[in-house]
């Protein structure tokens, strides 16, 4: 081909020198002409064979290029999606996914051509990095979590209450006490650990965790409590703080006398209410500047507090003054510490009222947590700088607590006259006139009591420190950091709280200002909370209720893990293995236990919020899907539930009726949906059965899903089944046979009255024929006739579903068109996309959710109208017919007084009876009377079959108003009764009925005839007819005849159900 250069190479399985091997790797980058130049093939990648990514084969200097491959692998040679993360980012990834440009659909993946948009598609992820307008601050394990967790645990209770727990219990008992203690916050900070790393973690800390483990019950009470603590504890901080702040000008300022108060001694308040303010007002406005600031103030106040401690350790071992040693330190020495070895509690203290005073001390392992929004990676960074926070801080707390008991007396006068005295060797035990000055008992002085030592003086750890005053400093960061962790943590707790809206008009904190989305107006609400508390500035018996909260979400945050574990939900794979379930539950109950060691009565107290906030939520309902554990909890439930209802036999007193009732669509017959929901009512089982006919005319999944959104806003409790035939009657069968599970499937049929059964006797024919069908299966049988009508698919009646209406037997009709919901869906989605500039990528997957709550939300509005009971037309438009609407509405709210009026004709086992004593029980019927009608073997014993019918009625507890037995229905009809089955009939086609079968059914017809006199003559005026369905006898009648009795003996009457049980008792009078 020319000179030896314009030959190809064509292996590319030979290293590019031969001289350096090129290292096996997964990507490599392939090296294009002379080595020193660079352009934009520098950066094309080849995999390990040298094909590169672009369709080409690299060898040497050359390459080949095979322009097959230069199409997109997606788009060109398949439509389907490569795994990729982006995939699984959005929530809603289990269904239909909401975002364009991810994993195509069934439907997509099955068409014969599929619609490319046309628009150039963009990650969320790169469209965030160009917009985003400021800078966004992200923080690692250490300066996140590590560094916030210790500030709150090196908290104002090391410097003024370690001390006082050695000298109470001692070392062995203090050591234990702080050991305790962290053995609940490691228990608990194995559980966080576990929870944060079982998928992403959004802004919300503990409430966020707690809220998508648990549900929104548990999540929105503890997340409303957790706010309103932190928002309490930053005043408590900043009382603390100014409190100290006075003690050291006190201490260090001579002739100080307090800033407005004149008894400054005894009564301080206000100046504590102008520090406290003060400060207030500053770490708001630290605040409000940015999480950047925040962070640097803090890495000072840590500098600072480890200064202090610094300080404290060098001052045991320093050789102190008279007066320092005369307040109880004695330097390192092994009789302090033998002295020092037991408790010395004293009068009403115990082991756990120490334990009380000292446990709020480690409970500020969530500080880093909740800011989980602003880290870089929860997931690594809550369970590595929490645990480490727990670990250094315990190592210290013992080491510390060791070093006091050392080097300082329990108890000590501080009179350096009194420790001269008695530390002169020189001097005789007759010439020391004044009590030792560590003799503190009050015979000795009087009744008063010694003023130094570990159990009298909260400034211990600044008598022993080198200077003092770091003490005092290490006071201030301790006081300062969790004051500020607590005002920027509690306002991202209430925003996701907020934006989960599970509290009326909450959403108002939802919004956040700048690149951090800094809940600013969280900021404001609990500065304002703060600066009350300040100006009340007495906070004693509210401080118990705050730890009780927070042990309380850490009870919770345990429970999460041992719930999850326990449901074994395959959702639950948290990438921290180091957990155990039981270890959980153990966390659970030193939890609760401690919350009653600190104090019962706010234990209670905490116990009763709790229930009463979750019980607001659980009744509220809010739209919240997260995938819990007590979602997974009623599977599970409900799987044992159904299999151990199978496994036990049935009992005549636990019979309910299931039922199975052929609905079409729900939403085009709400009086046969509504009516079966009075039957069942929440106390048994209701399936909807919708025939969609032809095959593959509806999209099912959204006509399911859609559907059963309509029934949950009509307070529908029931389920939607659908199957696809050609014809209803083999439908109808296939519900019959696959509806239900085990023994939790119906075991009755209820359809409408067929009122036009005589029009189309083909579909007649398919009616009756599952009437048959039914009860060849053993199944009992309601037919429900209203006067106006059970069918309100032939008006502009817009429902939930898609847009086909089949012409079969029942007008089963479903609504709108697939087409307007898909748009609808995609204009919503587009939104999303929209706003993806905007937000976050947290916030794109809150759009997802949001996007497919609108789309339902907006289908229930269609459906229902924005009022309850609003009938629409096809432009989603109120309907004026009146009848109509009280039509569609006359078995949900209205109160009856009327009777129910039963007619057993034939003992069917006692369902006809069944069904209007348990419709008596219900709310619209209860003030219904209810008379039964039997018939009588013989005109003579008219009085006895009355007696036994009633006596049998007492037997049941069912009570009645009146029993009539009818004597006469043999008796011929009337001709006018005649003439109405005449003309009913006389509009079949010729041959519909034979002569043959009339007559044969002579009897039977004159006894409906006769029936229906009496319905008129009796019930004209009832609310409600429960009337024995006659038992279709297979060759005996056709459907035209049988349909003909049921049309002529009902017509003209109020709603009658034609009721069959299935020969099978559903009532005893044994107990």
């Amino acid at each position: 081909m020319g000179d030896e250069q314009g030959q190809v190479n064509m292996e590319p399985l030979l290293p590019t020198s031969p001289t350096k091997k090129v290292k096996s790797a997964r990507f490599q980058v392939a090296q294009v002409g002379d080595k020193n130049k660079k352009g934009e093939d520098d950066n094309v990648v080849a995999d390990e064979n040298g094909w590169t990514h672009q369709g080409s084969m690299r060898s040497g200097g050359d390459t080949v290029q095979f322009t097959q491959y230069a199409k997109s692998f997606r788009h060109y040679l398949t439509r389907e999606a490569l795994p990729a993360e982006s995939n699984y980012r959005n929530l809603l990834s289990f269904g239909r996914n909401s975002v364009k440009g991810q994993r195509p659909t069934l439907e997509q993946l099955r068409e014969e051509e599929i619609k490319q948009s046309g628009k150039a598609e963009k990650s969320s992820e790169e469209d965030l990095e160009n917009q985003k307008k400021g800078k966004v601050i992200k923080f690692g394990w250490i300066e996140g979590v590590y560094m916030r967790c210790l500030l709150n645990i090196w908290g104002v209770m090391l410097f003024l209450r370690l001390t006082w727990v050695m000298g109470q219990c001692g070392i062995v008992q203090g050591l234990l006490v702080m050991t305790f203690c962290n053995v609940v916050t490691t228990i608990t900070a194995i559980s966080m650990s576990a929870v944060s790393t079982n998928g992403q973690i959004k802004g919300g800390g503990v409430y966020f965790m707690i809220s998508r483990a648990l549900g929104p019950e548990f999540g929105g009470a503890i997340g409303l409590m957790f706010t309103l603590a932190n928002s309490i504890a930053v005043s408590m901080y900043i009382i603390g703080f100014a409190e100290s702040f006075l003690d050291m000008f006190q201490d260090y300022v001579p002739g100080w006398q307090g800033i407005v108060d004149p008894d400054f001694k005894n009564f301080r308040t206000n100046d504590v209410r102008i520090i406290g303010s003060v400060t207030l007002v500053g770490i708001l406005v630290l605040a409000i500047v940015g999480m950047d600031w925040v962070t640097r103030v803090q890495k000072a106040l840590l500098v600072l507090l480890m200064c202090s401690q610094v300080d404290f350790i060098i001052g045991t071992f320093l050789p102190r003054s008279a007066e320092v040693y005369a307040k109880g330190f004695t330097g390192w020495s092994i009789e302090t510490a033998k002295s020092n070895l037991g408790a010395n509690y004293e009068e009403g203290q115990s082991f756990f009222s120490v334990f009380a005073v000292f446990f709020p001390a480690v409970t500020g392992i969530v500080a880093g947590a909740n800011l989980s929004g602003d880290l870089k990676d929860p997931a690594v960074a809550i369970p590595k700088g929490t645990l480490s926070a727990i670990v250094t801080t315990y190592i210290t707390y013992i080491i510390y607590g060791t070093m006091v008991s050392f080097t300082y007396l329990t108890a000590a006068s501080g009179s350096v006259e009194e420790y001269e005295m008695w530390t002169n060797s020189s001097l005789d035990d007759s010439d020391r006139t004044l009590p030792s000055y560590l003799d503190c008992t009050a015979g000795s002085r009087e009744g008063q009591k010694c003023e130094y030592g570990t159990l009298h003086d909260q400034q211990t750890m600044a008598v022993i420190s080198f200077t003092g005053y770091l003490i005092y400093g290490g006071c201030f960061a301790a006081t300062i950091s969790s004051a500020i962790a607590s005002l920027v943590g509690a306002p991202r707790v209430l925003q996701a709280l907020a934006k989960d809206k599970l509290y009326p008009k909450i959403e108002f904190f939802a919004p956040g200002w700048g690149a951090n989305n800094d809940p600013v107006r969280g900021y404001v609400l609990v500065f304002f909370i703060a600066l009350a508390c300040i100006l009340v500035a007495e906070l004693n018996l509210v401080s118990s209720l705050l730890s009780n909260f927070f042990v309380a979400a850490y009870a919770l945050i345990n429970f999460s893990v041992f719930h999850a574990s326990i449901t074994k939900s395959p959702g639950w794979r948290p990438a921290f293995k180091f957990y155990n379930p039981w270890v959980a539950l153990f966390g659970v109950i030193l939890c609760v236990f401690s919350m009653f060691a600190m104090d019962w009565v706010t234990a209670l107290i905490t116990f009763l919020i709790t229930a009463v906030l979750y019980l607001y939520i659980y009744y509220r309902k809010p739209e919240a899907n997260w995938g819990s554990s007590a979602q997974a909890q009623v599977f599970v439930n409900a799987l044992k539930g159904v299999q151990s209802l199978t496994d036990t036999p049935d009992h005549v007193k636990n019979y309910r009726p299931k039922v199975l009732v052929m609905t079409g669509n729900p939403a085009d017959r709400p009086l046969l949906v509504d009516f079966a929901n009075l039957i069942t009512k929440k106390l048994s089982l209701l399936i909807c059965g919708h025939v969609v006919m032809p095959p593959g005319s509806l999209h099912l999944p959204t006509l399911k899903e859609g559907t059963q959104a309509w029934m949950r806003e009509k307070n529908v409790k029931g389920f939607y089944t659908l199957t696809e035939s050609n014809n209803f009657e083999e439908g109808a069968k296939s519900c019959l046979t696959s509806a239900g599970l085990g023994k939790l499937a119906p075991n009755m049929l209820l359809m409408g009255f067929k009122a036009d059964w005589a029009s189309d006797l083909d579909l007649a024919m398919e009616y009756f024929s599952v009437l048959q069908a039914a009860f060849d299966q053993n199944f009992s049988v309601g037919v429900l006739r209203m006067g106006s009508g059970i069918d309100f698919s032939d008006t502009d009646y817009v429902h939930t579903g898609e847009a086909v209406c089949s012409e079969h037997v029942n007008e089963d009709c479903v609504s709108p068109a697939t087409s307007e919901i898909t748009a609808r869906c995609e204009d919503i989605t587009a939104s999303c996309e929209a706003s993806v500039s905007e937000s976050t990528i947290n916030e794109v997957d809150d759009c997802a959710d949001n996007s497919k709550d609108e789309f339902i939300r907006d289908q229930k509005r269609i459906s229902l109208g924005e009022t309850k009971g609003l009938l629409l037309d096809s432009r989603v438009n109120p309907l004026p017919k009146k009848n109509i609407v009280e039509n569609l509405t006359q078995f949900q709210s209205n109160k009856r007084s009327g009777n129910l009026d039963v007619w057993w004709l034939y003992d069917d086992g006692g369902l006809t009876l069944l069904l209007p004593y348990i419709l008596t029980t219900r709310q619209q019927f209860t003030s219904c009377k209810l008379r039964v009608f039997t018939l009588a073997n013989r005109k003579d014993e008219l009085d006895s079959e009355t007696r036994k019918m009633a006596t049998m009625l007492a037997k049941f507890r069912i009570e009645f108003s009146s029993v009539v037995v009818i004597p006469d229905v043999t008796k011929p009809a009337s001709e006018a009764s005649r003439a109405r089955l005449d003309t009913m009939l006389a509009s079949l086609s010729v041959g519909a009925i034979k002569d043959d079968e009339m007559l044969e059914n002579k009897e039977k017809t004159n006894r409906h005839l006769r029936l229906s006199e009496l319905l008129q003559t009796h019930s004209k005026d009832s609310e409600l007819i429960f009337l024995t369905l006659p038992m279709p006898r297979k060759g005996h009648v056709s459907a035209p005849l049988y349909l003909a009795w049921l049309d002529v003996m009902t017509e003209n009457l109020p709603p009658t159900l034609l009721i069959r049980g299935n020969q099978t008792s559903v009532l005893t009078f044994y107990s």
